[in-house]
């Protein structure tokens, strides 16, 4: 008697195994055996002396076990036979979506920034698969669980979930650089030359990137640079005293006992010598240049992640007005305005943020003024740097006297707010712990499923998902707090995650952290709701309702719970579009829903609306400012701007003006990779003929070299992007 297996296999009979599966169904029951009732209904099957497949039998032993009266035991048996089933069908679904990664068949580029073809990308991709199922099933509640597969609450980079990883964070470079820092295998002095900080900073946040899953920052490289510059002017010129007959030999041991190198470098002692001041200041002028160069080109090449993912950094500058300061600044702009590589390309990292700010960069006499122009040419001509606004109202209160505390952002959006915990508007050494992000549209269908006014469905159902939000992330705080310091020694033995203390645990520096609540497709949600968005009086009207609700539950939770909680308004790269496929499953194709690849950002107006940038901005600015925890506005325009540039001075200052905290303009950034030629480009180089065309597109606030690495729904974002048409001079 012969047995065919589900795989095709043919097997001998062996009546054991019915008797063992009876037995296990039997046990459920009332947690005895029945090898009696097992062995008779064995002895039929074998009896009946004929082949069969795996499916018959099983049909055999349920039709007997009905015949014999154990009802009881049938339907245990039934439900034994279906979990079997269960198991092994989620198995063979399991291998074959690793199997799909590791073989490189199921491309999604779900980060523009890494490439899933690579050998890296493909391991890191199948470990993904198997990361997320275990942080699914082992990691959360049910309830945690049902909100993320029901595409209500969807938890972001389950893969990190598992090991408690935290996703991003701003490097407290002050520190790192003035004292040094250990890692694994050696100990790192203390910077002593503007040269030396540069490099370290690239190195430093190669290593943090790799005790987490987001990005890092530094938030106002312009003062952290200062002591560096510092050093480097003295050296050089003391080697001009050494070499530059600008004194007599009598007076270099004096003159050197009035100098330091924490001095000024327009301190008067400094400039009794002209000659050798001269020497000094180009000499540093010139390093400090090379040591951006450096840093720019390291940040582009030295790939650290699985992928040959980049770090995701950010560095946020242009408030110092000391001349070292000034310095930084502007080699940092002027290294963006040349670019990297024989064909000078565009930096994709690191995300550069201009720190607009009243008295110090805005406007004609300011002492910036001159390198916010800067700023704005490299912005025409690079798409870096953002600007953010240290004004903010919502980062009112910060000391003026402390650049620790100005308002910055990582590249995507991140802000860290005031700590509750004591470290208050300090940003160093703080990040987003970890996001979730409810799926509005998703709650509003719910709503409209419901007897009774639409809206105020909606605003009950998304009031009870803002309380499990907060749930959810008060499950996965619980299990990063869970972790030892051995599982980031870099961060934890060097204190770039500020406040901890080896005492308490890591929970000591966690508290300081954000745990921020996102949303996704507000546009989307007001028009399942009641037939207009944002972009209309009565959509805004209910706008800032469901906004008003997300903000005022995050600050009873803050309170309540004594940690970070804020409102955030997330980037959604893949999410975009695996949140609108899974809605389309449930509910199928809805005009100005879901009839597009891709829900619309957060609060941002639809990219399809025809607005002019000054419309767009002013629709947005009545809604960021519900947000704490992060957010950006964006407009699109058509064309180049390099030539007009006090428009686009007009169009930064009218978005600070407007309270916006996170402001980036995008404007077409195309090369030719065959002959250097660098302007709008359609499908041809203007130049030599080329189709070998990069354009480069923002995806969530950074860069990518090319739109084409986006994902699917991000491609079909960009498409669909309007330019924000109108005269942008006002």
């Amino acid at each position: 008697m012969k047995v065919t297996k589900r795989n095709g296999n043919v097997v001998d009979f062996d009546k054991n195994k019915i008797i063992v599966a009876i037995n296990k169904a039997a046990k459920e029951v009332d947690g005895q055996e029945y090898p009696i009732i097992a062995k008779t209904i064995a002895d039929y099957i074998e009896n009946l002396d004929r082949d069969m497949s795996v499916e018959e039998i099983q049909n055999q032993i349920e039709e007997q076990l009905m015949d014999c009266e154990r009802k009881d035991i049938a339907r245990a048996y039934i439900r034994y036979r279906y979990k079997r089933e269960a198991v092994r069908k989620n198995s063979t679904e399991f291998i074959e979506a690793i199997s799909e990664k590791l073989n490189g068949k199921k491309i999604e580029n779900s980060n523009a920034n890494m490439d899933e073809n690579s050998f890296g990308g493909r391991i890191g991709e199948a470990t993904n698969v198997m990361m997320r199922d275990y942080a699914l099933n082992y990691c959360m509640s049910e309830m945690a669980k049902n909100n993320h597969l029901g595409n209500r609450i969807y938890i972001h980079d389950l893969n990190a979930y598992a090991v408690g990883e935290h996703n991003c964070l701003s490097i407290p470079f002050d520190d790192l650089l003035a004292n040094g820092f250990t890692t694994r295998q050696t100990d790192i002095r203390p910077a002593n030359s503007a040269d030396t900080a540069f490099q370290l900073i690239a190195v430093i946040f190669q290593l943090q990137s790799l005790m987490q899953f987001g990005g890092v920052a530094a938030t106002h490289l312009d003062w952290t640079m200062v002591p560096y510059v510092r050093k480097s002017f003295y050296k050089h010129y003391k080697d001009g005293l050494m070499y530059i007959a600008d004194c007599s030999d009598m007076d270099k041991d004096s003159i050197l006992k009035e100098l330091n190198n924490t001095l000024s470098i327009e301190d008067e002692k400094y400039k009794r010598f002209a000659t050798i001041y001269k020497y000094a200041f180009n000499m540093t002028f010139k390093e400090v240049n090379q040591g951006v160069e450096s840093l720019l080109h390291n940040l582009n090449t030295l790939q650290s992640r699985s992928g040959n993912q980049l770090p995701f950094s950010s560095i946020n500058y242009g408030s110092c007005t000391l001349p070292e300061g000034r310095m930084i600044i502007r080699a940092l702009l002027e290294g963006s305005i040349k670019g990297v590589g024989k064909f000078h390309r565009t930096a994709v990292f690191p995300c550069q943020i201009f720190q607009c700010m009243k008295g110090v960069n805005r406007k004609p006499g300011d002492p910036n003024y001159d390198l916010f122009q800067l700023a704005l040419k490299s912005t025409a001509l690079r798409l870096y740097p953002n600007y953010c606004n240290v004004d903010w109202s919502v980062n009112a209160g910060y000391d003026k006297n402390d650049p620790k505390q100005y308002v910055s952002t990582m590249g995507c959006r991140t802000y860290n707010g005031y700590d509750i915990n004591g470290l208050g508007f300090q940003k160093d050494g703080r990040g987003n712990l970890a996001p979730v992000t409810i799926i509005m549209p998703t709650l509003a269908m719910e709503a409209k499923e419901e007897p009774g006014n639409t809206f105020d469905n909606f605003m009950s159902i998304l009031d009870k998902a803002l309380y499990e939000a907060k749930d959810m992330l008060l499950e996965r705080y619980k299990l990063m707090c869970s972790q030892p310091a051995s599982v980031a020694p870099f961060m934890y033995e060097n204190g770039t995650m500020a406040g901890y203390i080896p005492e308490e645990g890591i929970e000591s520096a966690l508290k300081h952290g954000t745990l921020a609540i996102g949303q996704i497709g507000l546009a989307e949600t007001l028009q399942i709701l009641i037939g207009e968005d944002q972009t209309s009086p009565e959509g805004m009207r209910h706008a800032k309702q469901i906004e008003q609700l997300f903000k005022d539950r995050c600050a009873q939770f803050k309170q309540e719970y004594h940690l970070n909680f804020g409102v955030y308004y997330t980037p959604a790269e893949s999410l975009c579009g695996t949140a609108l496929n899974k809605f389309r499953q449930k509910y199928g194709i809805i005009k100005n829903v879901s009839d597009r690849d891709f829900f619309t950002n957060s609060i941002h107006c639809p990219v399809w609306q025809h607005l002019s940038p000054f419309e767009k901005i002013d629709i947005e600015a009545e809604l960021t400012n519900y947000s704490n925890a992060g957010c950006i506005l964006y407009v699109e325009l058509p064309s180049t701007v390099k030539n007009n540039l006090k428009a686009l001075e007009d169009l930064v200052n009218y978005a600070m003006d407007k309270d916006i905290p996170y402001f980036a303009i995008n404007v077409p950034n195309d090369i030719c990779l065959d002959c250097g030629y660098q302007d709008e480009i359609n499908d041809k180089c203007p130049q030599c003929g080329s189709e070998n065309i990069q354009q480069l597109r923002r995806v969530t606030g950074y860069l990518s070299t090319t739109w084409k690495h986006f994902n699917h729904a991000k491609q079909e974002e960009v498409k669909e992007r309007v330019k924000h048409v109108g005269d942008i001079e006002q």
